[in-house]
């Protein structure tokens, strides 16, 4: 799926037409639905269910923060890798909600376990127990701190379920994306097919994501959905291998979330052979699909940050290490006189120079190139001779831009993906409760 820049960076768009968008195909195994309990006060669909019949084996990855939602709370000590039911709600983060919170969720799954005649085993002390319950996992977004509105989504859940639908055609799709979202002005949606063997895959994703976007994920949610017939292992490990340069290089402000969740669900509706390990060559195929459908998320996600104008693109190549060059380039893409300059339409390249020095990396001044698109300013340490800086502002005019760090130092790299700073990215921040 090809991303259009010029329509993902129209901050004024508030809703796409759904032709703007390639149509996910259905995964068999998996039911979705997308309802509204109301929790904006003006009926948007704002609670999804996806379902899994026979069940799926899942991984996810989760934020880095030290406060996290208690839906991720739950995930975790469900401790099961195989489910039957992810529930997800917007508007409420369900984080610093302790206690309550979390036992919010667990009357949630009692009630959708039944809803879903999942089996309910009972314990030798007589306490509702785990098998029912552990087959459910929960995600959550939006505002941090407020109360869970656990009767507002408790009696929503018959409609939800009602309203499940295993035919996934384009509008279900959309709905269910539309339905996560918070700040963001447009659903996320992306699609991949590829073979394992001599059998045809399908993979289809969504996500939301708009601001508070920082490495170790964002506040961002995203899921992805396979046919294929993958352990759970190995979908835990192709995701960690591939997070690093999608969902991990994007910022859009640098804040990270207490609510970032990636997971990938499998269904195994396709009896592709057997998978013994990531390195198996017949997963090639799948990863490649599996990456690039991770990068369109990731980019569709950063195009839309909260105001933004313009989509940038920082490349560091030429570095002592990967390591050093991802340093460099978040430094350079989180900051915030940069990114107005950026706004600007200011080459002012004096501000790349100050956020390279800022990320504490040692480099040889007298080696460094830098370029705004094609255009060479900075060669051996020092503004090349005959700088045409009207043409490098025409380019800045451009709704993409890409700054290029050559550090001539060895053979590391790394590419981070973020946004400028418009005054409508403070506006929306400063409205966001209201």
């Amino acid at each position: 799926m090809t991303i259009n820049l010029k329509n993902l960076l129209n901050p004024k768009i508030k809703m796409s037409k759904m032709g703007d968008f390639q149509e996910l195909k259905q995964i068999e195994g998996l039911s979705v639905s997308a309802v509204s309990a109301d929790l904006y006060g003006n009926e948007r669909d704002d609670l999804t269910l996806f379902y899994f019949k026979n069940g799926a084996r899942y991984a996810s990855i989760y934020t880095k923060s030290k406060i996290v939602s208690e839906s991720i709370n739950w995930n975790l000590k469900t401790k099961n890798k195989f489910i039957k039911a992810l529930l997800v709600n917007t508007k409420n983060a369900n984080t610093f909600t302790g206690k309550r919170g979390f036992q919010d969720l667990r009357e949630l799954a009692k009630l959708l376990a039944k809803q879903l005649t999942l089996k309910l085993a009972q314990s030798p002390e007589g306490i509702e127990d785990v098998v029912g319950l552990n087959q459910i996992i929960f995600a959550s977004t939006g505002v941090i701190g407020e109360s869970f509105p656990f009767e507002k989504i408790k009696k929503t859940i018959p409609q939800l379920v009602q309203s499940l639908r295993e035919q996934q055609n384009k509008f279900i799709w959309f709905k269910a994306a539309s339905a996560i979202m918070t700040t963001d002005t447009k659903p996320k949606l992306a699609y991949e097919e590829c073979e394992i063997g001599n059998k045809k895959v399908k993979i289809s994703a969504i996500a939301k994501g708009s601001g508070m976007i920082a490495p170790n994920m964002a506040t961002m949610l995203a899921f992805i959905f396979t046919d294929a017939n993958i352990p759970s292992a190995i979908l835990k490990a192709l995701l960690k291998k591939n997070v690093n340069t999608t969902f991990n290089a994007i910022t859009v402000d640098g804040d990270t979330s207490t609510n970032d969740m990636v997971g990938i669900f499998s269904t195994g509706s396709t009896q592709n052979s057997k998978i013994y390990n990531v390195l198996d060559p017949k997963l090639k195929m799948f990863e490649k699909s599996l990456h690039n459908l991770m990068l369109n998320l990731a980019k569709q996600i950063v195009a839309d940050g909260e105001g933004a104008k313009k989509f940038v693109t920082v490349n560091v190549t030429k570095a002592r290490s990967s390591q050093i060059a991802k340093k460099i380039a978040f430094t350079i893409a989180n900051s915030p006189l940069v990114k107005t300059a950026i706004a600007g339409e200011d080459p002012n390249w004096g501000r790349i120079i100050m956020a390279i020095g800022k990320s504490g990396e040692s480099i040889s001044a007298d080696k460094l190139k830098i370029r705004f698109g094609e255009f060479t300013i900075v060669e051996n340490g020092q503004q090349i001779e005959n700088f045409d800086e009207k043409i490098v502002q025409e380019y800045m005019e451009w709704e993409s831009i890409e700054i290029n760090i050559e550090l001539n130092m060895g053979e590391g790299s790394f590419t981070v993906y973020t946004v400028d700073f418009t005054k409508d990215y403070i506006e929306i921040n400063a409205d966001y409760r209201n």
